[in-house]
């Protein structure tokens, strides 16, 4: 009863917290919006007609909100949430409290597509196959981080079974390689090249148009509801290997299977929204304090604090050096370190508890 009471308490006082985030990145910014404005302009925005009649000033403000803040928001919220629960459950998976999809190669598998991408040109990926500029981008990004899933699920493989140890030290190998393959790519780039690939990698929310958010979210939301349907096999994770085979669970193919969504789910956020550290490795922790190693919570929890962390990073980004912005990779980077460094400190607590 007491657990039941505190995970109500937890969610209410989550989803709470969501809608202060949200409102927070609507109504602050470079351009001020009050939140009647806000409302008016939703409900303009959403009539036919009814846009015509707003005045020069509020025409501009509904710009900023519906085509520039607005898909910022959306963009914020699937990334942390897709971020937080792939690091759940690369951690139920691997039963190592430090793991995250970072640690797999994916994040930097990323880069070095993206990278790849934006120094050699690949003009021919732009145009092949009505292909847009738009999209070279990101599918560039995805396809690096496919291959790097790939090698770390190739070299993870002992005949018929998947290692998980040799899995994750596979993926710190790649991880190495694909940063150093990125750093060359920096080396030999050209200034305006450069320019691109660095600000990308540093983390950014505020270059997806609609078009492309609504092509891409549907995909990662679908992967990280699959992950959250595999909450009982993760539980039964902890417990090892062998005891989850004795208990029923298909061991090797709920391994492929989740690798294979951490993958897509990562490699799509990441290609949107470039470089995001340290969502996947903190918000698991700080929420295994509060409601233990039970995957059931932990994964819906893990999503909702994972969407108002980068929500608020991306807030704080906009709004402490406004009108210049701080990427939010280096904003999460110089806040998540010493947070994570001081949970470490304080935790006293078993990852299987």
């Amino acid at each position: 009863m007491n657990a039941l009471i505190t995970h109500r308490v937890l969610f209410t006082g989550l989803s709470l917290a969501l809608i202060f985030a949200i409102a927070i990145s609507i109504l602050s910014g470079s351009v001020d919006i009050g939140l009647q404005e806000a409302l008016n302009i939703l409900a303009h925005s959403w009539a036919s007609d009814d846009a015509l009649m707003l005045s020069d000033d509020m025409q501009i403000k509904q710009a900023v909100l519906v085509q520039i803040r607005l898909p910022r928001i959306a963009l914020a919220m699937i990334t942390g949430l897709t971020l937080a629960v792939s690091g759940t459950v690369m951690q139920g998976l691997f039963r190592n409290p430090l793991a995250d999809p970072g640690l797999m190669g994916i994040s930097a598998g990323c880069a070095f597509g993206a990278a790849l991408f934006a120094v050699l040109g690949a003009n021919w990926l732009a145009t092949m196959g009505g292909i847009s500029s738009v999209w070279a981008l990101p599918m560039a990004a995805f396809l690096g981080g496919l291959v790097s899933t790939w090698l770390v699920f190739f070299l993870g493989r002992s005949g018929q079974r998947t290692d998980v140890a040799t899995m994750l030290l596979a993926g710190i190998a790649i991880n190495v390689i694909a940063t150093a393959g990125t750093s060359a790519l920096k080396f030999v780039a050209d200034d305006q090249a450069l320019r691109g690939v660095v600000f990308w990698l540093m983390g950014n929310l505020g270059s997806t148009p609609w078009d492309r958010l609504l092509w891409v979210a549907p995909v990662q939301l679908a992967s990280v509801v699959a992950m959250l349907f595999y909450a009982p096999t993760l539980n039964a994770f902890l417990l090892g290997e062998a005891e989850a085979q004795h208990l029923g669970y298909n061991v090797e193919r709920s391994k492929r299977i989740l690798i294979l969504l951490v993958a897509l789910s990562v490699g799509l956020s990441v290609s949107l929204a470039g470089v995001i550290g340290f969502v996947g490795l903190v918000v698991p922790h700080l929420l295994r304090r509060v409601v233990g190693a039970d995957h059931r919570v932990l994964l819906p929890a893990s999503a909702i604090l994972g969407a108002v962390l980068v929500l608020l990073a991306d807030w704080l980004s906009r709004t402490l050096l406004a009108p210049t912005e701080i990427p939010v990779g280096i904003l999460m980077a110089l806040t998540g370190g010493p947070f994570f460094i001081w949970l470490l400190l304080t935790t006293r607590y078993r990852f299987t508890r």
